[in-house]
């Protein structure tokens, strides 16, 4: 009960935040297009899409790279390319562009076959043995995440990212996941998991 009381503290301060222009943010996304694509669906794998994703989850990642960046990596999270790219922007810039790309449907993605039963069981159900939480408890039966609890959409993406992404947070190397609970899962799956999970969530749309 007090992990969920401070899910819904933490977050239900983002209602507040200043709404950002689509407009405006489109406008402001012609630096973001290289890697992230003029629509927001990148063409490079390793590389996220964020067409679709929910608009406090990205504002919130652009605050914590920009932090990454001015702390030296100790506090928020720090990509060398991304936390550069983060640090001229004003919390304006961020909402702008966190309002653009969630307006824009994110392009459809498949799950391989040979990935579907093994990742929809540790989708849907972890490993309790190895105490591993499913993912569905927060990212939601298609993976759409949710807005309020700040867990993002992942259906759709990429696999190489999310790939990636889980072997950060295993790593510590990504450190910016609310109460470290991506470190927890993360850190107790096997690179065969990880790569099954990246694939099978690509689907789930």
């Amino acid at each position: 009960m007090k992990k969920l009381a401070l899910i819904v503290t933490l977050f239900a301060s983002c209602s507040v935040w200043a709404a950002g222009s689509i407009e405006a943010g489109k406008e402001k996304s012609a630096t973001c297009a290289a890697c992230h694509g003029a629509d927001g669906n990148s063409p490079v794998a390793i590389y996220p899409k964020l067409a679709g994703q929910h608009e406090n989850y990205i504002e919130k990642q652009l605050k914590d790279l920009k932090l990454g960046a001015t702390s030296g990596g100790k506090q928020g999270r720090y990509d060398a390319a991304m936390s550069a790219m983060a640090m001229p922007l004003t919390d304006e810039d961020m909402a702008d562009l966190a309002a653009y790309y969630a307006s824009i449907p994110m392009s459809e993605n498949t799950t391989p076959e040979n990935v579907v039963e093994q990742g929809k069981e540790l989708y849907l159900a972890g490993n309790a043995e190895r105490g591993i939480a499913a993912c569905v408890a927060c990212h939601g039966p298609r993976g759409n995440g949710t807005s309020l609890s700040g867990f993002p959409k992942i259906s759709g993406q990429h696999a190489d990212y999310i790939k990636q992404q889980l072997q950060k947070f295993a790593s510590m190397e990504r450190n910016n996941d609310l109460n470290g609970m991506m470190h927890d899962v993360a850190r107790k799956l096997t690179e065969e998991e990880m790569d099954v999970l990246a694939k099978y969530v690509g689907g789930l749309h």
